[in-house]
C-alpha cells in the first residue's frame, strides 16, 4: 500500500511502475525541463530530478511507499537520505561528465544532451540521421583571447571576482548585503578594453557556429540508448570541449511492440479462420513477407500465444541472432448465426451438455450488460427515498433523547 503519490505524478507514472517506465519517464521531462532549454523551470527540473532518485533506487522507494515525502527526508531513524543535486542525477543518467576530470589536464566543459525520435523501422534496419547542431567554437582570430594580447584586464568594479556586492541598511543598526553578477563584465571577472577588442568575436572569445553530425543508428538500439560523439560540445578557452550525447527516443509501431528483443503483435481471426484452418501474411519491419499457416483442424483459441523464432529485433552488435515474434491470437465471433443454420453447426460441433431443469425454476431473458444504465438506476432510487412522504426533500430529523 503506498502512503503517498506525489513522487509518481510529478514524473507521470503509476505506483505499480517498473524501473523501465521511470527511467523513460524521468528520460523525457528531463530533457524537457533542463535548465538549458527552459531557464525558468529550475524548479520543475528539481522536483523531477528529486522523485527520480527516490523511485529509482530500491530502498528509497520502499521507505516513500511506507512512510511518504517525510519518511524519506527524517529517514526511519531520523538521519535522512542523502540526495545529489539535479545536475548530478541528469550526468550520471546520460552518463555525461561536466564536472571535471580526475589527474592533470584541463577541465571539461559541460556535454550536450540532444534527443532524437527513431522509427522501430530504424532500430530493425539500421539508419543513418543527419543533425545539424549549433555549438560554440573557439574565435581562429583572437585564439580565444577576445583581442589582442594584454587587451584583457581585471575588472575593476568587482576587483576581478565576477560579483558585487551591494550593502543596504533595512533598518535601525540592521543592513543587508545583496550580491549579483557585475554588470561590467557579465561575470567573468575581467573585461577588454573596447579600443583591442577582436572584431571577429565582439570579444566573446567564441563564434557560434553550425555543425552537422552524422548520427549511425545500429541495428538492435533500443529505446532510451545514447550515442557519444566526443569533444564535440560547446568550445571554451582554458577547458576541453565535452561532449554531445544523442538519446534516441522510439517512436510508437501500428503493428509492433518492442520488448527487449522480442517483438510483440496481435492478429484478428475470424470463426471460420480458427476452426478450419487459415493463411496469414505479415509484413514485417525489413519490407519482407511471412507466411503464416495453421493447418485445418488444429483449433486456435481466442487469447492464444504462439511465436515465431528468429523473427524479432536484431541484438545489438550481433545483428545477424534475432528474438522472437510473438503473436497473440484474437478470436472475433460473429455477432448472429441464421437459424437455418444452426441445425448443421450441431451435426459438426461437439454436442452441447445436457441441462436438467428442475421444477419450479425461474427464466430469465439476457440482455446487454450497461454498467452505466445500473448506477443511474440506483441515483434515481435513492433520490425517491429522499422524497418520500415529508415533502422536504428527504430531510428526516431524528429527536435526541436523554
Amino acid at each position: 500500500m503506498v502512503k503517498e503519490t506525489a513522487y509518481y505524478k510529478i514524473l507521470g507514472v503509476e505506483p505499480t511502475c517498473t524501473p523501465e517506465e521511470l527511467k523513460k519517464a524521468y528520460r523525457k521531462l528531463a530533457l524537457k525541463y533542463h535548465p538549458d532549454k527552459n531557464p525558468d523551470e529550475g524548479e520543475k527540473f528539481k522536483a523531477i530530478s528529486q522523485a527520480y532518485e527516490v523511485l529509482a533506487d530500491p530502498k528509497k522507494r520502499e521507505t516513500y511507499d511506507r512512510g511518504g515525502e517525510e519518511a524519506i527526508k527524517g529517514g526511519e531513524s531520523g538521519g535522512g537520505f542523502n540526495f545529489h543535486s539535479p545536475m548530478d542525477i541528469f550526468d550520471m543518467f546520460f552518463g555525461g561528465g561536466g564536472g571535471g576530470r580526475r589527474g592533470r589536464g584541463p577541465s571539461k566543459g559541460k556535454d550536450v544532451v540532444h534527443q532524437i525520435k527513431v522509427s522501430l523501422e530504424d532500430l530493425y534496419k539500421g539508419a543513418t540521421r543527419k543533425l545539424a547542431l549549433q555549438k560554440n567554437v573557439i574565435c581562429d582570430k583572437c585564439e580565444g583571447r577576445g583581442g589582442k594580447e594584454g587587451a584583457v584586464e581585471k575588472c575593476t568594479p568587482c576587483r576581478g571576482t565576477g560579483m558585487q556586492v551591494r550593502v543596504q541598511q533595512i533598518g535601525p543598526g540592521m543592513v543587508q548585503q545583496i550580491q549579483s553578477v557585475c554588470g561590467d563584465c557579465q561575470g567573468q571577472g575581467e573585461r577588454i578594453n573596447p579600443k583591442y577588442r577582436c572584431k571577429n568575436c565582439q570579444g566573446r572569445k567564441v563564434n557560434r557556429e553550425r555543425k552537422i553530425l552524422e548520427v549511425h543508428i545500429d541495428k538492435g538500439m533500443k529505446d532510451g540508448q545514447n550515442i557519444r560523439f566526443h569533444g564535440e560540445g560547446d568550445q571554451e578557452p582554458g577547458l576541453e570541449a565535452g561532449d554531445i550525447i544523442i538519446v534516441l527516443d522510439e517512436k510508437e509501431h501500428p503493428t509492433f511492440r518492442r520488448h527487449e528483443n522480442d517483438l510483440i503483435m496481435e492478429m484478428e481471426l475470424g470463426l471460420v479462420e480458427t476452426l478450419c484452418g487459415f493463411q496469414k501474411t505479415i509484413p514485417t519491419l525489413d519490407d519482407r513477407t511471412l507466411v503464416l499457416t495453421n493447418i485445418p483442424g488444429e483449433v486456435i483459441k481466442h487469447g492464444s500465444i504462439k511465436c515465431i523464432m528468429n523473427e524479432g529485433m536484431p541484438i545489438y552488435k550481433d545483428p545477424f541472432e534475432k528474438g522472437r515474434l510473438i503473436i497473440k491470437f484474437n478470436v472475433k465471433f460473429p455477432e448472429k448465426i441464421d437459424p437455418a443454420s444452426v441445425g448443421q453447426l450441431e451435426k459438426i460441433l461437439p454436442a452441447r451438455q445436457e441441462v436438467i431443469i428442475p421444477d419450479g425454476a425461474e427464466e430469465h431473458d439476457l440482455v446487454d450488460f450497461d454498467p452505466k444504465a445500473q448506477s443511474n438506476r440506483r441515483r434515481t432510487e435513492a433520490y425517491g427515498e429522499e422524497d418520500d412522504g415529508d415533502g422536504m426533500g428527504g430531510q428526516r430529523v431524528q429527536c435526541a433523547s436523554h
